[in-house]
């Protein structure tokens, strides 16, 4: 944390213009980090200039300025040039790495712990997370000088309570809640809900939906624990809480007032029946919870989908 009269600590923010990303910095600059971004624009919309438009609105909530570079993480060349610009020593030893519970493949036990067992992963997507989990832990355990905390998330919806910044995925949406507020709005016909005889209450899978700035406030929690010199650490995001798909689609009918079609479709390879946190040992070890619940997400989600009827790009 920066204090009065010192430098503000720069956190460099790979893929910072996306979702998670942009609520991120704001939550970096609110608490008086100075982030620096890079992104490719995979997943986001060009604003003025060379801005992507969410973090020219990140700019206009805080009134800080954002650096931000286009670049993409794997070009080598651009990222050393951008290391020992904005770093008078190139030593950079803290890693706060964004993973995710599907880490976990199919539960053995539910709720899910971190001690649960990793690696059976039931997509691709899971499998990379995992073996990103693995380079690091391998490379803490061989150098003590390394400190990385690893952040399972679970499933982050929701947007800045001034909806002015939120989700806007590119094509069609491939998570539920994006997909569900665009049907409120009308951009889509109806919802296709994959699967309804998985073995849960009402036959729609179970997931565990975290606001999006909880999530965010977490990875200010996760960069104080560094200072710690706390080795490798791992730590669950999530609320502790499963909801249906079809809880779900009547959360949202409650805070947009629209009725939200959908028709059952066949399940989708790799999907679980129900997933969902034990998220004590972040509460213990970072002083971290979830503070915000379904109804506050949908809400957040449907007033940032109503005033950006067509995402960033319809004001861009």
């Amino acid at each position: 944390m920066s204090r009065a009269g010192a430098m503000a600590e720069k956190v460099l923010v790979t893929g910072g213009a996306g979702y998670i990303g942009s609520h991120t910095v704001l939550e970096l600059l609110e608490a008086g980090y100075t982030p620096v971004v890079i992104d490719n624009f995979h997943n986001a919309i060009r604003g003025e200039g060379s801005m992507p438009e969410s973090l020219r609105r990140v700019q206009e909530l805080t009134g800080r300025s954002v650096e931000f570079e286009e670049m993409d993480i794997l070009d080598q060349a651009a990222l050393q040039c951008l290391f020992k610009k904005i770093m008078r020593v190139h030593g950079v030893k803290n890693l706060v790495f964004s993973s995710s519970a599907t880490v976990y493949g199919k539960p053995q036990y539910l709720p899910l712990d971190e001690s649960h067992p990793t690696g059976s992963c039931t997509n691709p997507y899971g499998k990379s997370k995992f073996f990103i989990e693995e380079m690091i832990q391998d490379l803490c355990q061989a150098d003590k000088t390394w400190n990385a905390v690893l952040l399972r998330y679970f499933n982050p919806i929701g947007a800045h309570a001034s909806g002015h910044i939120g989700e806007d995925p590119q094509g069609i949406p491939n998570n539920l809640m994006p997909y569900v507020s665009q049907v409120a709005i009308g951009r889509r016909e109806a919802l296709n809900v994959f699967g309804n005889d998985y073995d849960t209450e009402d036959g729609t899978g179970i997931r565990d939906y975290i606001h999006v700035v909880d999530l965010a406030k977490g990875h200010i929690a996760a960069l104080r624990k560094l200072k710690e010199q706390c080795g490798c650490r791992i730590y669950n995001l999530g609320t502790g809480t499963g909801y249906s798909v079809l809880q779900m689609v009547q959360a949202m009918e409650k805070a947009s007032g629209k009725k939200i079609p959908y028709k059952v479709v066949a399940r989708r390879e790799g999907d679980v029946a129900a997933c969902y946190a034990n998220p004590s040992l972040a509460l213990e070890e970072l002083g971290w919870t979830a503070a915000l619940g379904l109804d506050r997400m949908c809400e957040d989600l449907w007033r940032w989908q109503k005033q950006n009827p067509s995402g960033f790009s319809s004001q861009a």
